[in-house]
């Protein structure tokens, strides 16, 4: 494995051995390490200095269930800290079928001279992006594997990456070559944006996958870790219902954002349930389906793709619970069908679904539009793609959108909006909001199913701290959060796959010691960016405003939150 580099100003590459104090990490941790090392932490995350950063997990590569993700890394525009964002697709396993560590796009462009960087076993090429140039991914995607062949991997951005807006991810196709898997917090599609590289073709033909150290000892561990995976009971239930199946579980315990975070309940959680969905698209039948796999040897399957009431069109493939909440409840939008045009929608410009349903709810309570008007929602992202002056507000996130409108509820932490569940219910997943050096994200630490009573403020510190660390970890091994099925059973399960995969000697604690690391390297690059432990709140509003129907407010003490990284 190497370490590729690409100049964005010069148009040049360069391929490097690496670095012994990165060897041992991927994905996340690497993106961590080299932004640390790299990268000026005050630096102007649109400038010249930052870079971006895009690493497969250390167990990418081998087509392990629901182990194939990318990390892609930088310092995020909107956080003003370090970020990473993970996505599933293609795009991991591809980088490493040509030897890839990691994938560095460094300095800028002076002028606005727009490409499509092509990897493949040759080097790097540049190639124009005009043709390209403010069309949605799905178009994009489209030429593009007509330009460059079906079997690529694609990473791009949409018109608001182009416009350089904080809410912009970077999309990847799956394995059907939709662009469906967007990294989508942070703002990385702007960093994107700013290199003005529109898209990253990755060409592995002839290539085969990375090699593996001990392949009797890796036959043995993949063996054990999918038959964890199997007989997990949620395996099952998120085969057939995907991650919508939380809709009833949240709207269940008072914790679904409804109508800009004002209550936890929503009157009609029924009509987007996931029993609804999972109804629905069985009623519909044809391109319609329950189940779907993002990335090649998932047998886990939670995705989704929701085709029209005919069956013969895909609106939008896939329909998950936290664009269900943002989209939906948090809007007082109670119809599947006008939520899965918004997401698709938001899809084609490339923006992330939790933070435009965030700035979309804030704009309802600034008036801009009511609560349940599904069209005029619509309106809202159209002005988003054309870029008009109020389209920029929304494009930049619920921060923004509160501040430009003067709403003080506005669901965010460190900038980042808020995911589906709301912290004031679930005092947990508010410690891992407020802490996390990414900002409020349910991927760095979801604590729904820990064995404390959710809005109870005692012995929530603790378990943010553990999800925490398990969740740097899998983020640095390339998995799905779903990928804990089978290594939460067993954690020795990791140590057996990395070792015969790479040939380390690590043990059974490796994942959480993975995880630790993490999140030392992400605090530090933050500290020396300036945060300080006034960055590890939430807003102040929460802690003032009773949630319905529990009417609790987020009460966990400010010596327990500065104590989550102590120990």
């Amino acid at each position: 494995m190497k370490i590729w580099r690409v100049n964005t100003k010069s148009k040049t590459s360069l391929i490097e051995d690496i670095p012994q104090s990165w060897a041992s990490l991927g994905g996340r941790g690497l993106s961590a390490k080299i932004l640390l090392d790299e990268v000026d932490p005050e630096c102007d995350p649109l400038g010249p200095k930052n870079k971006l950063i895009f690493a497969p997990g250390l167990l990418t590569g081998h087509r392990l269930s629901s182990l194939d993700r990318i990390s892609i890394g930088g310092k995020s525009p909107l956080t003003g800290g370090i970020k990473e964002s993970n996505a599933g697709g293609r795009t991991g396993y591809e980088l490493t079928k040509l030897g890839i560590k990691a994938l560095i796009l460094e300095d800028r462009p002076e002028d606005a001279d727009w490409g499509v960087i092509h990897i493949s076993k040759d080097g790097v090429r540049f190639d124009s992006a005009k043709s390209f140039l403010g069309q949605g991914v799905y178009k994009a995607a489209s030429g593009l594997i007509e330009k460059y062949g079906g079997d690529v991997a694609i990473a791009l951005i949409g018109p608001g990456g182009e416009m350089k807006m904080m809410s912009s991810g970077i999309q990847n196709i799956d394995k059907d070559k939709v662009p469906s898997r967007i990294a989508a917090r942070g703002g990385l599609g702007a960093v994107m944006g700013s290199k003005f590289i529109k898209a990253i073709v990755i060409d592995t033909a002839g290539e085969d996958s990375p090699p593996i150290q001990d392949l009797d000892a890796f036959k043995q561990a993949r063996k054990k870790y999918t038959s964890a995976v199997l007989a997990h009971p949620q395996t099952t239930t998120y085969a057939d219902y995907g991650t919508s199946a939380m809709v009833s579980l949240c709207d269940g315990i008072g914790a679904m954002p409804t109508r800009n975070f004002s209550s936890g309940i929503f009157e009609d959680a029924e009509k987007i349930s996931g029993d609804r969905l999972r109804e629905m698209l069985l009623e519909r039948g044809g391109v319609s389906d329950t189940t779907h796999a993002c990335m090649a040897g998932c047998i886990i399957k939670c995705s989704n793709t929701v085709g029209d009431i005919d069956g013969e069109t895909v609106l939008v493939s896939p329909l998950d619970y936290e664009t269900i909440g943002l989209m939906g409840s948090n809007l007082g939008i109670n119809d599947l069908d006008k939520i899965a045009k918004l997401n698709q929608a938001a899809n084609d410009i490339g923006i992330d679904t939790i933070e435009i349903g965030a700035a979309l709810g804030v704009a309802a309570d600034a008036g801009l539009m009511d609560f349940g008007d599904g069209e005029r929602a619509f309106d809202l992202l159209q002005e988003i793609r054309e870029g008009t002056p109020l389209g920029r507000i929304l494009g930049n996130g619920a921060a923004f959108t509160g501040k430009a409108f003067g709403v003080e509820r506005v669901p965010v932490a460190k900038g980042q909006a808020m995911p589906a569940y709301d912290p004031r219910a679930i005092k947990g997943t508010g410690v891992t909001y407020a802490t996390s050096p990414q900002g409020a994200d349910h991927t760095c630490g979801l604590t729904i199913r820990a064995k404390v009573k959710p809005t109870d403020p005692n012995g929530q510190v603790e378990v943010s701290r553990n999800a925490q660390i398990n969740m740097a970890g899998y983020d640095s091994l390339g998995a799905c959060i779903m990928a804990g099925f089978g290594i939460g059973v067993d954690y020795s399960i990791v140590g057996e796959l990395i070792n015969s995969i790479h040939g380390f000697e690590v043990g059974d604690d490796f994942l959480q010691e993975l995880g630790k690391e993490t999140l030392l390297l992400e605090r530090e690059f933050n500290k020396r960016a300036g945060f300080t432990k006034q960055d590890d709140r939430l807003p102040e509003w929460m802690s003032r405003e009773p949630l319905p129907p529990h009417n609790v407010v987020f009460d966990v003490s400010k010596e327990d939150l500065d104590s989550v990284f102590e120990t």
